[in-house]
């Protein structure tokens, strides 16, 4: 429920059922969470052979297997995130898949230091990635989503 106080500022109930704000908010981060994975999944899968060969690159085991996860992961998890179907389940797996690819592609410790600064920019941005599906996992989709149909 959203409140004004005497600075007119609006407030966000915690108790209760979901404002209309908040459903709106929540379905906003959905769609610039997705933003950034379906359209990843779908260039890789149009580039497949380029995406084994820079998984490879890195020196991850079975760049092939990892690029048809990658694949599901962003595109096929991607569109179930965006229409709110097995949020909470699928955020978990996007959340994860996240943290698999900071530690995986942006080792900045790890990195040569002209390398070290964007990598580790991308190594955080990563995890703050993770920690918004996180909030996903703990709220819900909110109520324009499959999940509450």
């Amino acid at each position: 429920m959203v409140t004004t106080t005497s600075s007119t500022a609006p407030t966000y109930s915690t108790a209760g059922s979901p404002s209309a704000a908040q459903d709106t908010l929540a379905l906003i981060g959905r769609v610039l969470l997705a933003a950034l994975f379906i359209p990843a999944g779908f260039a890789k899968l149009m580039g497949f052979a380029g995406t084994v060969g820079y998984i490879g690159s890195v020196g991850l085991p079975m760049p092939q297997v990892a690029a048809v996860i990658a694949i599901v992961v962003e595109l096929g998890f991607g569109l179930m995130f965006l229409v709110g179907f097995k949020t909470r389940a699928v955020a978990i797996g996007l959340a994860l898949f996240t943290v698999v690819a900071a530690l995986g592609f942006h080792a900045y410790w790890s990195m040569p230091p002209e390398k070290v600064m964007v990598n580790q920019i991308m190594f955080f941005k990563n995890l703050a990635i993770a920690g918004g599906f996180l909030a996903f996992v703990a709220f819900g989709p909110g109520r324009f989503s499959i999940d509450k149909r």
